[in-house]
This record gives C-alpha cells, sequence and structure tokens, in this order.
C-alpha cells in the first residue's frame, strides 16, 4: 500500500513510501521512515505527489505511538504554506521540536497546570460585564471579534471570564502576546486568576518544558498556553478559542527566517477550526479598523478606566521657548514638572527610543563618522560597554582611531541613547535610584523579573526606557512620562510610521494612571504642530484610523491592496542588481498587479551583503501567490544569490 510521507525538510511536496507494518496509517498520523542515509520523523500525508520518475520505494519502519495531526491542523500547514510561500515541508518543521516530536510521558509533570479552583475575588464592572455578555453572545462558532479598551480598561478580565466557558467545555485556549518581556508580569495576573501555573511558550522557554508543553497541547492534558508567534503552531488537540492580546503590535510579525504575521496566520487557524478568536487591543490597527467599518469583524468597547482612573493629561512642552545647556536634552521647565511629581512620591518614566549612549559619532576634526564594516549603518556607542555596536550585525569595536595628524581623534557624540539621557538625570537628581529599561540591559529573563520588582515596591523614582516600556507593564506608582523627544520625522520608506507613532504613544500614555491618580504625559518637541503629536493630544484614536484609511484607499496601500517583497541578497552588488533584473522578467504579468523596483534596499549592505528589493502590489481580493509560486518555482536561483519572499511586509529597510 502506498503511503505519502511529509518530513519536516524544504521540499513541497510528501514523498512516497510503503507500508507493511501491521498498524493502518491514516493522514496526520507520525512514523519513523528512511531517508537518504538516515531515519527521520514524517507525517502521514493526505494527498500523494504525482512524478513520472521511476523510483525505488522505500519501506515505512514505525509508527509512532502518539496523537496524530488533526485534520484541521494539517489544513493550516497547507494553507499556511500557500500564503506565505513557503514550502510544505518548512511549514510542517514549524509545528515541531527541532524536527522531532515527544513521545516520553510526561503524565506527572502536566500536575502543575491544572486548574483546582478559580479565584472569584476579580469582579467585573458594569462595562466589562457587558462586554463578557456579548461575546458570549457572537457564540463558540468561527468569528472575529475585537475587545477595544482604552489602557488600563480591565481588558485582560474580560476575556480571563471568557477563557472560563471554553475550560468548563474541556476545550483548550491559545493567548498569543507580542513579547517575550510581556509574559513574565502577565503570568503573575494570570496565576492570580486561575489558581495554577501558566504554560509559557516562547525561544526563551527550556527544551524540557517546551517538550512538555508540546505533549500537554496534543493530549488536551494542558488547558491554556501562553505564547509568543510560535506557539500558534502548537498541535492543540481541542482548541476551543484563540486569544490575540495587543493585536496591534508589529512585534507579531516574523521578518527573519520564515516571514508571516501571527495575527492574521491566528485568525485564519481560528477560521479552519472554526472557533472564535479575540483581537485584544487600545488602538487597533489599521487593517482591523478596516474590518470593523466594513463589518467583517464585531467589536465591544471599553471606554472608561478599571476603577474610573482617569487617562494622562497630555501637554506640551515647545523646545523653540525653552534654552537648553550645551549637550543637554531635558529642559528646566520638563525639571521643574517632574519635581512636583517626585515630591508626591510618585514615579517617573523618561522615554526615547533609542538604545546606548548616542546614535552615532564624528571626529571633530577630520570629520570621520564611525561606521559598521558589514552593514550601511552607523554605529551605536553604548558608554555601559565602552564599545561602538552595530544593532543589525552584532559588530563590535572600540572607540579609538588615529586622525590624520597622527594623533587620536577628537570625538563627538551625536545626540542622545538612554544612556545619555540617565547619565543627564543622574547630575540632575543625584539623590534619586535611576534604572535603564531596555533590551540591552534586560537581556536575561531573571533581570525583567527583578527590575519589575522593584519598580512595583517603589525601589525606583525614575525609569530611563525605550520603547519595551510602552508594552502592557502595570507600574502602580507612574504618574509622569516624558517623551524626551517628540519629534515625529518619518521615515521615507514606511508607510506604517505613522500608524506605529500613534499606537507606541497611545500605549505609552497607558502606562500612567492606572492606580487612579493625577498624571502627565509631557512632550518635549521642536514641532509643536506636528499631526501625529496632536493626534495623540486628542486621546481619539479613531480621528487618524479613519484619516489613514482614506489615504490609504486613495493611494492603493493595504489593506486596499496588498503587498510581497522579494528580496534579493549576495556579496556580489554587481550580481545581485544583475539577478534582481532577470527575476523582475520573468514574474507573471497581471492586469492591476505593479511591480515596482528592482531597486536597492534602503540599508543597501546588510551583514555583509548587499540587497535589492522588488515589490509587488496588487487587489487584495487576487491570490496572486498562486502564479507567484509558479514563477519563483521555475527561476533558477544563481550561485552566490539569496531570494527571501515576505507577504504583506511591514519592514522596509
Amino acid at each position: 500500500m502506498k503511503i505519502p510521507v511529509l518530513f519536516p525538510k524544504i521540499f513541497d511536496y510528501p514523498f512516497t513510501y510503503e507500508s507493511e507494518i501491521k498498524e493502518t496509517l491514516e493522514p496526520g498520523d507520525f512514523v519513523k521512515a528512511p531517508f537518504g542515509t538516515s531515519e527521520i520523523t514524517g507525517v502521514v500525508w493526505p494527498y500523494e505527489q504525482r512524478t513520472e520518475k521511476k523510483f525505488k520505494i522505500k519501506k515505512i519502519l514505525k509508527k509512532i505511538n502518539i496523537e496524530k495531526l488533526n485534520s484541521k491542523m494539517i489544513d493550516f500547514i497547507n494553507w499556511f504554506s500557500k500564503y506565505n510561500l513557503v514550502s510544505l515541508g518548512m511549514s510542517l518543521k514549524m509545528c515541531l521540536l527541532n524536527k522531532q516530536v515527544v513521545e516520553k510521558d510526561y503524565k506527572d509533570e502536566f500536575e502543575k497546570y491544572k486548574f483546582n479552583k478559580f479565584n472569584n475575588e476579580f469582579l467585573l464592572n458594569d462595562e466589562q460585564k457587558k462586554s463578557l455578555s456579548f461575546l458570549r453572545n457572537v457564540g463558540d462558532n468561527y468569528n472575529v471579534s475585537v475587545i477595544e479598551g482604552v489602557t488600563g480598561s480591565g481588558k485582560t478580565l474580560v476575556y480571563f471570564e471568557r477563557i472560563k466557558d471554553f475550560i468548563n467545555k474541556d476545550n483548550q485556549v491559545l493567548i498569543l502576546l507580542p513579547e517575550i518581556a510581556l509574559t513574565n508580569q502577565f503570568s503573575k495576573r494570570y496565576k492570580d486568576f486561575f489558581g495554577t501555573e501558566p504554560a509559557v511558550w516562547h525561544s526563551g522557554t527550556s527544551k524540557k518544558n517546551k517538550s512538555i508543553i508540546w505533549k500537554g497541547v496534543t493530549e488536551n492534558k494542558i488547558k491554556i498556553v501562553i505564547g509568543a508567534r510560535s506557539s500558534l503552531f502548537l498541535p492543540f488537540k481541542k482548541l476551543g478559542t484563540i486569544i490575540v492580546d495587543e493585536e496591534h503590535d508589529v512585534s507579531y510579525k516574523q521578518d527573519e527566517g520564515i516571514s508571516y504575521n501571527a495575527r492574521d496566520m491566528a485568525i485564519t487557524r481560528a477560521f479552519l477550526e472554526d472557533i472564535p478568536i479575540n483581537l485584544v487591543t487600545s488602538i487597533p490597527s489599521v487593517e482591523t479598523y478596516n474590518n470593523i467599518v466594513k463589518k467583517k469583524y464585531k467589536v465591544t468597547k471599553l471606554k472608561k478606566r478599571y476603577k474610573e482612573a482617569s487617562l494622562p493629561k497630555i501637554e506640551i512642552i515647545n523646545l523653540n521657548s525653552e534654552v537648553l545647556k550645551k549637550e543637554s536634552w531635558i529642559a528646566n521647565k520638563t525639571i521643574d514638572k517632574v519635581n512636583q511629581y517626585l515630591e508626591k512620591g510618585d514615579q517617573v518614566l523618561f522615554f526615547l527610543n533609542r538604545r546606548g549612549y548616542a546614535p552615532f559619532v564624528i571626529c571633530k576634526k577630520c570629520g570621520y563618522r564611525f561606521q559598521c564594516p558589514n552593514c550601511d549603518v552607523n554605529l551605536n556607542f553604548h558608554k555601559n560597554l565602552n564599545k561602538l555596536l552595530c544593532h543589525h550585525c552584532g559588530y563590535k569595536s572600540i572607540l579609538s582611531r588615529l586622525c590624520k595628524d597622527k594623533k587620536k581623534c577628537d570625538f563627538l557624540f551625536c545626540g542622545p541613547g538612554v544612556e545619555r539621557i540617565f547619565a543627564e538625570l543622574k547630575k540632575i537628581f543625584p539623590n534619586k535610584k535611576i534604572n535603564i529599561f531596555s533590551s540591552d540591559t534586560l537581556k536575561k529573563e531573571e533581570k525583567i523579573n527583578e527590575l519589575l520588582s522593584k519598580v512595583e515596591s517603589k525601589q525606583i523614582d525614575i525609569l530611563v526606557g525605550t520603547q519595551l516600556l510602552s508594552k502592557g507593564f502595570h507600574f502602580p506608582k507612574l504618574n509622569c512620562i516624558v517623551v524626551v523627544d517628540g519629534d515625529f520625522s518619518s521615515h521615507g520608506y514606511d508607510l506604517r510610521t505613522a500608524e506605529k507613532n500613534i499606537q507606541l504613544y497611545y500605549q505609552l500614555t497607558g502606562r500612567a494612571g492606572r492606580e487612579g491618580n493625577i498624571s502627565t504625559i509631557y512632550f518635549q518637541t521642536y514641532t509643536p504642530d506636528d499631526e501625529t503629536l496632536l493626534n495623540i493630544s486628542k486621546n481619539n484614536p479613531n480621528i487618524f484610523l479613519e484619516k489613514e484609511l482614506m489615504l490609504r484607499k486613495e493611494k492603493k496601500l493595504p489593506p486596499f491592496y496588498k503587498l510581497i517583497s522579494l528580496i534579493i541578497s549576495g556579496k556580489n552588488e554587481k550580481l545581485v542588481i544583475n539577478f534582481s533584473s532577470i527575476l523582475k522578467s520573468k514574474l507573471p504579468k497581471l492586469k492591476e498587479v505593479n511591480v515596482l523596483g528592482p531597486v536597492l534596499a534602503p540599508i543597501t549592505k546588510l551583514r555583509n551583503k548587499y540587497r535589492c528589493r522588488i515589490l509587488i502590489k496588487y487587489p487584495e481580493k487576487l491570490f496572486i501567490q498562486k502564479y507567484l509560486s509558479q514563477s519563483l518555482n521555475r527561476i533558477k536561483i544563481t550561485p552566490g544569490i539569496k531570494l527571501e519572499v515576505d507577504v504583506d511586509p511591514i519592514n522596509f529597510s
């Protein structure tokens, strides 16, 4: 009997085997089979790859005695492969653990994830009860419901209560979070509510814990998983609902390796599983807002903060009217405002979305600018490390160079990063406890937990942080935020700059005043009339979203048109440019489809490779992948060239 088997490898089709084992094999069953010179794990696939070639058919060695992939998961793998132009085998690989399955019995390890008794001390207010009732009324079959609420309105409590409905019906739940850093504080809230340990899945989860969780979800022994993007590919036995928290967050987009948008893939998985999905946000992405307008998605809104806490006031500090000292970035007016909060015992956050000490360094005498030898970018100076660092490839260098007069260069540090603001604050507030909160200083999970604990127990007076701090952290005593650089200069190559800024700063305002105290966010700026800043200060993101939708429609941009980016890279710049031109000539020519480029990417050289981009723009109703995959399969890739496909790109650098 012929059996098609798909392997977690680069191939886009299953291989044909014979079976002489006593067990009956069905689609989704895991098997061991010979492949080349080794024996590897594969999955019995529902269809066979037809070929005219004559070849010797090998025999399946054994059936692996674990739960099989259900038909809905197989449908998801198939669809994911077609939509993202990723081979079937590589799509399957994402559902396994390092190309393997877990056969070991972890029965005792599942105990800590079992529910004993839910905590009933959390009481919903009238608005939250109304939202919960709305979610229950839309039912347990496929629908997309958006829980939209101002920051601090208690959206999490609403969907926690809704999750209980699914657990009581013996279903499983997946909660997606955009950042690993969020899982620690979120896990504490989860434990308080559900009275048990959460099963947490992300790149930092240990191999053993991943094995336990993988096995637990396949047997329906683990009911709830809190995870980053990759948890979407876990083979749940009885998935009942998916929650996508902070749905607007660009971190849901995977850029490196296999490119995909976890939020959009979660919606498709919910559709194929015929289960409801909740998108949770304080300000919807433009795509989600468009689907709400079109009544494709349902929406329930929480307009008040939990316990009636008021939103922070927004004040603009016009730096054109202030005199800043040399190498200073904090105005006297800002210091006076901050002092008022510190005197009350409140915490203050200084926000600057730039890591390190200075974004770039030049020599005052000869004008030499320190740049990365591997990438077309400036080196960022990190004073804590006393090194120049590339934020793209990780290249490090000491800050030392001889000038044209054979003497040492006279360095000029251009612009501030969080370390420089930290140094300035130490001089202004010498008696205050000040800490930096950024991905550089918080690389390890323990450090994040330690710092969060210090903030919550009021052992820190002033935080200096990057956008990591704008995510869903809860700081009870934080009532004053200073945005050091409120000038929203747009990068010409990023069509989502305005949207990202609105979302970032709207989220940031939500970190303040969460316990009901008076709070303010101050924007230092040289452009007080900037449209993005005025939109933020109105505290009504719908004004921006409506305007942005009109603009995108007029310019034929997402969500009305879709984009696919082809990135061609290689060490030889001329070869990259030549291959890009050949590639464009072989792409399908379809009505209403625009092929833009090839052009050199904004960051032309990255990790020692030159990069070209081709951008394909097409109407949203056209499934261009069908035609594009045929063309790409026929193209012979020149040696020394790498071709990457990014469907629905978010990053255009």
